[in-house]
């Protein structure tokens, strides 16, 4: 299979894995959100830091050290299964002895027993961590679609019926727990990949060489992006934590999505061109390209309707989530351009580089922080959009430099995209306020007439990344 093929192969798979994935998640959380309240989706949200931040010293940046060397070994990928779950049950008792601590932090009792059995995800989660890898590093998203529908299909199905039957934010407890234990289940089912019992220290050195650097960033990227939460659950009331959590949520399903189905993808492809240059920048300029078009057009689009979608989903005891929906939404539409740029970074081997670069983006970040404590959550979020253009900047200088690829170029390669997702958005919106139907016609014409009218106008304009994901989707249509 020719590198153009494993790309597009690998691309298609990762796309269906990853929305039937969340879309089955994302069906659950508004049938879920219609039956709790704010305040136990509050609850679980002032925990996310907590368990985000102990999921990366599970992972220690092993995967994408696994996935970047070209020959790995069973002892490779048994020394690293044994360390992942060593630590995992090291950090969920470092969790369950420190519960108590938190809750008092946050002063909701509630909280001890919640963070005690949620932390059991940390285990789950990390026995079947290898299999996914090896998945990945072979492109082998079709097995890893089957595994997560399933799995996402069997928890919903699980909350949603505890949440029916009173059982409240222990209901979200379960769709976690349940989620990560039904994942790793049917990886050790469905693959045939088994630890060996060794732990080779060589091997454990060579690969923490180039991952202790992406756990130190991934330490302090996941704080960051975490840090918000606690900010609000502490603050302010668990109620606006609820509101942000579930704008958060809407806003991050197309914007990690993408990053996840293009950097699952670009990641182990580019390693295998690492040495090449010229090839490296022409598959590069392609994806980014690409991903942004997608991703311009899905979240300006979500600004536009946030409104009529809210309420109809989830129901108008979710409204105050709205301008927080449409704030996050510029600031999640740089997300996967970030990621593919520090992606590029690691393909190069420059994971020391990636760690300063990230240390350097989180200092300018702190007066985002204080300025959220001080005049309110709307304004945090728009020091987070400020702050997220300059972090987007640092990123693309540092990883086109090396490929001959600036941020300039970059910007005016995405900039056609942008202005035609821009323009559709604001007609749409526009068509919003003036059409006197329910929230669920005028969500639906809105996403109707946005889907023609963003159609139309790349065809009259022959704009290249349409044009490219069109040939894209119609050969594999025709196959």
């Amino acid at each position: 299979m020719t590198l153009k093929q494993k790309t597009i192969s690998g691309t298609i798979w990762s796309f269906i894995d990853s929305f039937a994935n969340q879309g089955i998640q994302f069906i659950a959380g508004i049938i879920l959100a219609r039956i709790l309240s704010p305040t136990e989706f509050g609850l679980i949200g002032m925990l996310a830091i907590f368990i985000a931040l102990s999921q990366s010293f599970v992972d220690s940046g092993f995967t994408n050290a696994l996935i970047r060397k070209q020959d790995c070994t069973q002892t490779d990928y048994s020394t690293v299964f044994y360390f992942n779950f060593v630590v995992g049950i090291i950090f969920y008792l470092i969790l369950f002895f420190f519960a108590g601590s938190i809750s008092v932090f946050f002063n909701e009792p509630q909280l001890e027993l919640l963070l005690q059995v949620l932390g059991l995800g940390l285990i789950l989660n990390a026995l079947g961590m290898i299999q996914r890898t090896i998945l990945t590093k072979n492109i082998n998203f079709k097995l890893q679609t089957r595994v997560s529908v399933v799995s996402s299909t069997l928890s919903g199905l699980i909350a949603i019926s505890m949440a029916y039957n009173g059982f409240g934010v222990w209901s979200l407890v379960a769709l976690t727990l349940s989620r990560f234990g039904f994942t790793s289940l049917f990886l050790w089912m469905w693959t045939k990949w088994r630890p060996s019992l060794i732990f080779n220290k060589e091997s454990f050195k060579e690969l923490f060489s180039f991952g202790n650097k992406l756990l130190i960033s991934g330490l302090i990227d996941t704080a960051y992006r975490n840090i918000y939460y606690l900010i609000i659950g502490k603050y302010f009331s668990v109620v606006e934590l609820g509101y942000y959590t579930r704008a958060d949520q809407f806003q991050a399903l197309p914007s990690q999505q993408l990053t996840g189905i293009f950097g699952r993808v670009s990641y182990p492809i580019l390693s295998t061109i690492q040495d090449d240059v010229r090839k490296l920048r022409t598959a590069y300029k392609r994806i980014i390209k690409s991903t942004m078009l997608i991703t311009f057009v899905l979240m300006l689009g979500m600004v536009a309707i946030a409104k009529p979608m809210i309420i109809t989903l989830i129901g108008e005891q979710w409204l105050p989530s709205v301008i927080y929906l449409q704030l996050l939404c510029f600031v999640g539409m740089f997300y996967p351009l970030h990621a593919l740029n520090l992606n590029m970074l690691q393909v190069q081997g420059r994971s020391d580089l990636f760690l300063r670069l990230e240390i350097i983006k989180k200092v300018l970040a702190v007066p985002v922080i204080i300025i959220g404590i001080l005049y309110g959550i709307k304004i945090m979020i728009l020091g987070m959009l400020i702050n997220t253009i300059i972090a987007y900047y640092i990123n693309s200088y540092w990883s086109g430099k090396s490929i001959g690829y600036s941020s300039f170029e970059q910007v005016k390669d995405i900039f056609p995209s942008f202005l035609l997702a821009f323009t559709v958005a604001v007609i749409v919106y526009i068509l919003g306020d003036i059409i006197d139907l329910s929230n669920i016609w005028i969500m639906a014409t809105q996403i109707i007439a946005g889907t023609v009218l963003t159609i139309i106008l790349a065809e009259i304009f022959k704009l290249n990344s349409y044009l490219y994901v069109k040939e894209i989707v119609f050969n594999n249509l025709g196959k």
